[in-house]
């Protein structure tokens, strides 16, 4: 089964170059062109990653994130979420690896098989970066509603959250 797995993107690479030859599509000048078009996406995203990448950074190295946390407490322990994995939470809409570096500081305090972990393990899985994937996506459009986007994502991300949390306590 393995080996079915590892064939499929050659497969659809040469399934596609094949499509393209019959079509008479010039396949080198349309990879060309595609990437010549990634320059400037680069560049007019590069400065929104640079702010959320910096921001991440600065709320835990000013401590802020602490002062959050220590606010949230009360919510997160209203609503079923375990104190523990609020840094996670914190961090998972700003950073990818330092969320995964609060995973994995989970996993090592707690275990694999506890209650915290699977909460933390599972709330992990339920969003992506959200202001990462905000400023790549919002970047190359002219018409934005990024304040809306984002609010609603966040919401989204806490009610996932909270039940993760519930549903976590039956397994």
């Amino acid at each position: 089964m393995n080996v079915v797995f590892a064939c499929i993107i050659p497969i659809l690479f040469i399934g596609s170059f094949i499509f393209a030859s019959v079509k008479k599509v010039k396949v080198y000048d349309s990879y060309t062109k595609g990437a010549a078009k990634a320059i400037p996406l680069v560049v007019s995203v590069f400065p929104y990653l640079v702010t959320v990448t910096l921001l991440a950074r600065l709320l835990t190295a000013s401590g802020l994130e602490d002062k959050i946390l220590e606010f949230l407490a009360p919510v997160f322990e209203a609503t079923g979420v375990p104190q523990e994995i609020a840094g996670l939470i914190l961090i998972k809409p700003l950073s990818g690896s330092g969320s995964i570096a609060v995973l994995s500081e989970i996993l090592t305090r707690y275990g694999a098989d506890s209650y915290v972990s699977r909460c933390a393990c599972v709330a992990y899985g339920t969003a992506e970066t959200i202001f990462y994937v905000a400023a790549v996506y919002f970047a190359g459009i002219k018409r934005k509603k990024l304040p809306l986007a984002i609010g609603l994502a966040l919401l989204s991300y806490l009610v996932c959250v909270i039940f993760c949390c519930f549903l976590c306590r039956f397994l």
